[in-house]
Formats: structure tokens, sequence, C-alpha cells
């Protein structure tokens, strides 16, 4: 949702013929120290979804996570776990490339689209989490 906020605010902006507003203004590519740190969280988050250790992808989730409503990480790892991550979504993330993006708010993120799905994974004080997945329109 915050991408299609950013992406119409820039549209609105190109139209009017009006310059793109510093905050929204961003580098496509990750600071190196950062996507080192996102490089070694996917590697690990991927060992899990090859494993398809429910467990483990629960624990580099950020909570709450919100499906339906909030949920914390008994729910998750109980009830969405199995619906988000089919073995055709964990075939596709072992290799989807993610998106680097730095929101207004100063948050660093990474997209992996996955057909007419996309997962956001943000990085939090704990270091990097699964934090959203949502339809890649």
């Amino acid at each position: 949702m915050k991408r299609l906020l950013i992406l119409g605010a820039l549209l609105a902006g190109a139209l009017a013929g009006t310059p793109m507003p510093a905050a929204l203004a961003q580098d496509s590519r990750a600071p190196a120290a950062l996507q080192k740190e996102y490089d070694g969280f996917i590697a690990e988050f991927r060992a899990a979804m090859k494993a398809n250790d429910a467990s483990a992808v629960t624990k580099l989730t950020k909570f709450p996570f919100y499906w339906n409503e909030m949920r914390d990480a008994a729910y998750f790892e109980k009830s969405i776990y199995a619906k988000v991550f089919t073995s055709k979504t964990r075939r596709c993330l072992a290799n989807a490339k993610g998106v680097y993006a730095r929101d207004p708010t100063g948050s660093d993120t990474f997209t992996h689209f996955c057909g007419e799905q996309l997962f956001l994974f943000a990085k939090t004080p704990q270091g990097f989490r699964f934090s959203e997945v949502g339809v890649n329109d």
C-alpha cells in the first residue's frame, strides 16, 4: 500500500510538471552495508523455507502480523504459514530478486514479487524481518 501511495504522488507530480519532493526521492540501490545485512537475512529465510520449517520462518517474521487482523507468532505458525508459503511460493522466493526501497519515513525494505503476490521484508531494530504479504497489482 505504501508503494502505491508513493507511486501516486510521483505520477501526480510528473503530470503536474512539478519536481519530485526530496522526501520521495530514493536511490534504487541499497547501501552496501544494508545490502550485506539483507543478503545474510534472506539466505537464512530461504534456508528455512527450503526446509519448510514454519518455526524458523516465524522467528524471522515481524509481529504483530496483519492477517485480517493483527496476529501473534503462535497464530502465524499454526494458521498462516502453510497458507502463505505453499510449495510454489517457496520455490519462487528461493530465486526472486528483492527490490530495495526506502519509504518517506526512512524505513528500508526489500520486496519480492511472486505471481499475484508480493512479499515485503523490512528492517527492524532486530534486523530484517518478513513483514507483509500483499497483492501484486
